[in-house]
């Protein structure tokens, strides 16, 4: 009878582990989906200020039509892609980093294009545009940031023992940090040679 209730409270003690484990691995994983929800939202408002600027641009210049066909291209691809929060993969998140990274290159190649238009480069209305994707991009780079801070403590967790155990059971997969777009690592060329 004393065996019985000693592998009866054995069995209590891990499965009250085991819960604990699991609501730690949920509170975890609902910090990364906000996390996520956070880079979403501060790449939405760029999308936003690029429709905006597009329209700017349009309207105030006798403008190149082909790099605010790249930026409008660039910006359908970035939106197009949807990437499931509690289920990020490391092609996932590459894909959209990619697809996001040639929206931005896009996006500069219209901004050294305007710099032929004096018009536009002095209108109020462009210029209010440029400073707020300007901040836009730092908001992202911030919000990339928290969430490679979120996924940390998440990967951690699930990772370690015994709680891989547990999260083996519940599905709880490490999630893929942010990484540097493809060729970050390459120095910016710059030219001084105006004419």
């Amino acid at each position: 009878m004393k065996f019985l209730r000693i592998i009866a409270l054995l069995g209590l003690a891990l499965s009250m582990n085991s819960c604990s484990m699991y609501n730690n691995m949920v509170k975890l994983n609902e910090d990364t989906a906000e996390a996520w929800g956070n880079v979403q939202t501060a790449y939405q408002r760029r999308n936003d200020l690029i429709g905006n600027l597009v329209k700017t641009v349009k309207g105030a210049a006798d403008y190149e039509k082909s790099a605010l066909v790249e930026v409008i291209n660039a910006r359908a691809k970035a939106t197009s892609v949807n990437i499931d929060p509690s289920n990020i993969t490391p092609e996932q998140l590459a894909q959209f980093n990619k697809v996001q990274g040639g929206l931005s290159g896009a996006l500069k190649s219209l901004l050294v294009t305007v710099e032929r238009y004096p018009d536009l480069k002095a209108n109020q209305n462009f210029l209010k545009l440029q400073d707020e994707l300007t901040s836009t991009e730092n908001q992202i780079l911030t919000a990339r940031t928290r969430f490679n801070e979120a996924i940390k403590p998440y990967n951690n967790y699930v990772k370690s023992f015994p709680n891989n155990i547990v999260a083996g059971w519940f599905d709880f997969d490490d999630k893929p940090y942010f990484d540097a777009e493809a060729g970050a690592e390459k120095p910016v060329e710059v030219d001084f040679d105006f004419k």
